[in-house]
């Protein structure tokens, strides 16, 4: 099982920037990728970016050039730099982990809430 623990959301004005952080209970190099997803109200859960056990990172379109995820083994600990926020930004945002042994799982974090504001 894999507990996973947020922080770093809250109230920004447009253009602003925060970091978001999700620490894992156990190794984070036991885990084959870890990502950061979003759920805006009335709308689907989406992805917003993730990084693999070898370093290598995707981004939603929406995101490009403003987020940048980031992970910290020593830490267990993955991080999603947010600037030039937008209201559109706002969301809840879950983090991910993806454990793939015999049968592969995805473990969600409580959800952090990022508000945007114009």
């Amino acid at each position: 099982q894999v507990q996973l623990v947020e922080s770093g959301g809250g109230l920004v004005q447009s253009g602003g920037s925060l970091r978001l952080s999700c620490t894992t209970s156990g190794s984070i190099l036991s885990l084959n990728a870890m990502g950061w997803y979003r759920q805006a109200p009335g709308k689907q859960r989406e992805l917003v970016a993730t990084i693999t056990s070898g370093g290598s990172r995707n981004y939603a379109d929406s995101v490009k050039g403003r987020f940048t995820i980031s992970r910290d083994n020593a830490k267990n600990t993955v991080y999603l730099q947010m600037n030039s926020l937008k209201p559109e930004d706002t969301a809840v945002y879950y983090c991910n982990a993806r454990k793939t042994t015999f049968v592969t799982r995805d473990y969600w974090g409580q959800g952090t809430q990022v508000t945007v504001s114009s």
